[in-house]
């Protein structure tokens, strides 16, 4: 939900502009942002900041204008068409818009439900995994982006229990871990065990002897995929 998004849009501008004004409208709206939410949105009405990696006229045709952009996460694109309009003093307002990448999924890698019933209809025919493992994704795909902190074998099934992660329990991980951020528990095999937030940066976490380092929020793993190892909370393996 939080990671960045890629869109390509229709936006119709409502009085003549030239094609110098538009992309200097393009560059002002490309980078760190205010933005006031609409009127029909599912948050409070307040200005934030966004950002706006990148914001690119693909093609034109009179006032129809066709763009692709990619911002972060929770950031209005209908709202961006309305100020550029504002901004350009003719007024404007999106007309179309296809979301195509969220986070680390893109849309060249979308299947058709078609195709995801063909291969698991195979798979009950035959039980051969192949065709499904080619149109679903594990779960760890979804997290390509999210900083990872990987956890001793001894510490899975405590996590999956619902204890929170302690620094005894950390085997590595990214440096790119600050604190308060969202972080993913992966195992040494790379597999998801659940979701968090920091409660150190990563130079902490590594420097502590004890304490917390991650506030588990939501657990994927099934308990019990792991040999318990632990009693009465998570413990320090000699």
């Amino acid at each position: 939900m939080h990671g960045g998004k890629e869109y390509v849009g229709l936006m119709e501008l409502h009085g003549d502009v030239t094609d110098e004004k538009l992309l200097e409208a393009f560059k002002i709206f490309t980078g760190d942002i205010y933005q006031v939410p609409p009127v029909r949105a599912s948050v409070a009405r307040r200005p934030r900041i966004r950002r706006v990696y990148y914001f690119d006229v693909i093609e034109r045709d009179g006032r129809y204008v066709l763009f692709r952009i990619g911002c972060s996460g929770g950031t209005y694109v209908r709202k961006i068409c309305h100020d550029i309009g504002l901004y350009l003093g003719v007024g404007a307002h999106m007309e179309e818009l296809r979301r195509t990448r969220a986070g680390s999924l893109e849309e060249k890698n979308s299947v058709t439900l078609l195709q995801v019933y063909e291969a698991i209809a195979k798979y009950r025919e035959t039980g051969d995994e192949k065709a499904v493992r080619k149109v679903v994704h594990p779960v760890e795909k979804c997290l390509d982006l999210l900083p990872k902190v990987y956890i001793l074998d001894t510490a899975v099934d405590a996590v999956c229990h619902g204890a929170d992660l302690m620094v005894a329990g950390v085997s590595m991980i990214d440096s790119d871990v600050a604190e308060n951020s969202e972080v993913a528990l992966m195992t040494l095999k790379n597999e998801l065990v659940a979701l968090g937030k920091a409660t150190m940066n990563a130079q902490s976490i590594l420097e502590a002897s004890e304490g917390m380092a991650v506030d588990v929020t939501r657990v994927i793993m099934h308990k019990s995929t792991y040999p318990p190892v632990w009693k009465g909370g998570l413990q320090r393996v000699q």
